[in-house]
């Protein structure tokens, strides 16, 4: 490995600073990273000769790349069994495979360029472990943001895995929140409606009870947790919103009315656009028919339902569903979801928002996350393309840093990652 991969203390120069802002980039800028978090941006010369005269030696040329914060990917499965034979194999691993399967697709996800995810459902509370893992060193990884296990209804979207919780009546909601609270929960996730991967309901299937979901929003609340709910139906997005849902996941059936509603209460909406429109993706993990057609017919409703929450003024975040690594149509799947939405109506500079520092508000980390500027951490990635004129600049990734530590250099590897 090159040393260089190890040093914490570094300028980084000759690059096209994008800081995230909402400024154009610093065309000769530079970033000097300190002790994992950056000390100085701005244009190159003063920015360097402040790096040169604290002591830093180590400089990593660029060759113009544009500088960027990393990706937040606000929807991940680092676990995900869908449907059909490559689910199957996931389902059948046990506590030690998983585990590693686990690691192994965080370290992709980092070197993708991802170095913050929220994970909205994973198996056996394994995501706890390997956040610690990370957090420790022992694993390579993106920073983790996770509500452990999702809570349904009994035989509602998502049952039988391990990656769910069946609750039924207010007070089993109730501690279904506490005991993901207590095993570390940085948020909740709730299934409200059905969805494209269940195989006895519809999109449009009502799964909690007022009473029942009340009972999780007050809960998680008062412990100071935000709540996030798997969500298609307009109706039951919009009664979810006013007793004070915080985001929705998927919104396939938005309405005008509904969508107002929503940018009304600034409640957030990660749309995951992939997973209406991801043939390629099912037929490699072989999932049944049913799932794919459920998938493929929902997805001119779906474009439509994200172009009215882009219209009404929703906050909309990044989110692939699909693992964040995914090798998907020429690109990573956080990629190609962060195209469909630049595509959708959303252009280039508020997709770069939605992937960085609009989710990095929504977790309550924009101290630390979420822009080039000093103070924050060094999540940092470089690409050839800029990313302001158009959103296919992430398909050029080249180098990724995390807290001031280089985990991707396509340049010191002689050849693209």
């Amino acid at each position: 490995m090159n040393p260089d991969l190890l040093l914490t203390n570094c300028a980084v120069v000759d690059g096209r600073v994008v800081d995230g802002t909402g400024t154009g980039p610093v065309p000769d800028g530079a970033v000097w990273v300190r002790s994992g978090r950056i000390a100085a941006v701005g244009p190159a010369e003063p920015v360097r000769a402040q790096a040169r005269a604290a002591g830093t030696t180590v400089e990593h040329d660029l060759a113009g790349a544009y500088l960027t914060p990393g990706l937040v990917n606000m929807h991940t499965h680092l676990s995900l069994s869908l449907p059909g034979e490559g689910g199957d194999g996931v389902r059948r691993m046990g506590p030690h495979e998983l585990a590693l399967y686990m690691a192994d697709g965080a370290r992709r996800t980092l070197l993708s360029g991802v170095t913050t995810v929220r994970c909205v459902a994973e198996k056996d509370h394994a995501d706890f472990a390997l956040r610690r893992a990370i957090e420790a060193g022992w694993a390579t990884g993106p920073r983790i943001y996770t509500a452990g296990q999702a809570l349904v209804c009994t035989g509602g979207h998502g049952h039988g895995s391990t990656e769910t919780l069946e609750c039924d009546g207010a007070d089993e909601f109730r501690r279904g929140v506490r005991s993901q609270v207590r095993a570390g929960a940085d948020l909740i996730k709730v299934m409200i409606s059905g969805g494209i991967a269940g195989e006895h309901e519809q999109i449009d299937t009502p799964q909690l009870q007022p009473d029942e979901l009340s009972a999780v929003l007050d809960t998680a609340h008062a412990w100071g947790r935000k709540v996030t709910a798997h969500a298609g139906p307009a109706g039951t997005i919009a009664d979810a919103v006013r007793r004070g849902l915080d985001c929705v996941e998927h919104g396939y059936q938005l309405t005008a009315p509904v969508a107002a509603e929503i940018a009304g209460h600034g409640t957030a909406l990660v749309p995951t656009l992939l997973v209406t429109r991801c043939k390629e993706f099912f037929d490699e993990l072989a999932v049944p028919d049913w799932m794919k057609n459920r998938s493929l017919s929902a997805g001119p409703r779906h474009l439509e339902s994200f172009g009215l929450a882009v219209a009404a003024g929703v906050e909309v975040l990044l989110g692939s569903d699909m693992p964040p690594f995914w090798q998907f149509e020429g690109t990573t799947a956080t990629v190609r979801e962060l195209e469909h939405m630049s595509e959708a109506g959303l252009g280039p500079a508020r997709a770069l928002y939605a992937g960085t520092l609009g989710p990095v508000r929504w977790l309550g980390a924009e101290p630390d996350l979420g822009t080039v500027e000093p103070g924050k951490y060094a999540d940092l990635i470089a690409m050839d393309g800029d990313p302001l004129a158009d959103t296919t600049a992430f398909r050029t990734i080249r180098w990724v840093m995390k807290q001031g530590r280089v985990v991707r250099d396509d340049r010191a590897d002689g050849a693209r990652w």
